[in-house]
């Protein structure tokens, strides 16, 4: 079983940036695949950015390319989300994501990920 705990939400000025971070149990962190989703009031979960197992692949949504940085580091059990040049639409709840062992690869699809923490908010002003 793979537990995940996000951190590092909060409220930030429209330009302003955030370092979202989320701490994977267990000994099984470094076979998982990770990504990161977010859900805003009343708007379906999408996808925000992936990384591999390895660390060495990534993918990002069109909306966030260029502003967000998705990295791991695996003797820490962790996966961050830098968030640079953030704009009020990136207002929602952030969720952290994990793939099944046999899952290497980065993916954008949510049924893919089978472990999700419990969400951080993230709020930007205009």
């Amino acid at each position: 079983q793979v537990q995940l705990v996000e951190s590092g939400g909060g409220l930030v000025q429209a330009g302003g940036s955030l370092r979202l971070s989320c701490v994977a149990s267990g000994r099984t962190f470094s076979s998982n695949a990770m990504g990161w989703f977010r859900q805003a009031p009343g708007k379906e979960r999408e996808f925000v950015a992936a990384i591999s197992r390895s660390g060495r692949s990534t993918l990002y949504a069109d909306s966030v390319k260029g502003r967000f940085t998705i990295s791991r580091d695996n003797a820490k059990n962790t996966v961050y989300l830098q968030m640079n040049s953030l704009k009020p639409e990136d207002t929602a709840v952030y969720y952290c994501a994990a793939r099944g062992v046999y899952s290497a690869t980065s993916s954008a699809r949510s049924s893919e990920y089978n472990y999700w923490g419990q969400g951080t908010q993230v709020t930007v002003s205009s």
